[in-house]
């Protein structure tokens, strides 16, 4: 037993890999970013003020706020890992793109927005059309 707690590591690291393993996909980004407008859709939808209510509440409002970290995760991982100088020459203004989009991601952190929230999917699905038709 003592040999095992020896032996864990202390500390636990998380990354896609920098191997590289050459595999990527927006589709999780996507995903997270349909999942902050269905909260939003949630959020707004809400009656009442009573506790389940409430709670309800905080429980959207808490997916909403994990879910655009992760499309900010999963677009950066994409944009830094995979995109190479070959790709800028082909979409020149990938950067501005997804540099609007991490903070449309930021946004949604921020606010309740429908406009926002759908302004996100939107830029996110741009982005997964983007990285696929460099990806062939």
């Amino acid at each position: 037993m003592r040999l095992t707690r020896l032996l864990r590591p202390e500390t636990v690291a998380r990354a896609h890999c920098d191997v590289p393993c050459g595999i990527y996909d927006p589709a999780e980004a996507l995903l997270a970013a349909k999942t902050v407008a269905r909260m939003v859709e949630l959020i707004d939808g809400l009656e009442g003020d009573d506790t389940a209510a409430r709670n309800k509440f905080t429980r959207c409002v808490t997916v909403k706020e994990q879910h655009a970290e992760k499309v900010k995760k999963e677009v950066q991982v994409i944009w830094s890992d995979y995109f190479k100088p070959e790709h800028l020459e082909a979409i020149p203004d990938l950067h501005n793109k997804v540099w609007n989009l991490l903070k449309l991601a930021g946004k949604n952190k921020q606010n309740v927005d429908a406009a926002a929230a759908a302004d996100l999917v939107a830029a996110t699905h741009e982005f997964s059309d983007l990285f696929w038709s460099t990806n062939k």
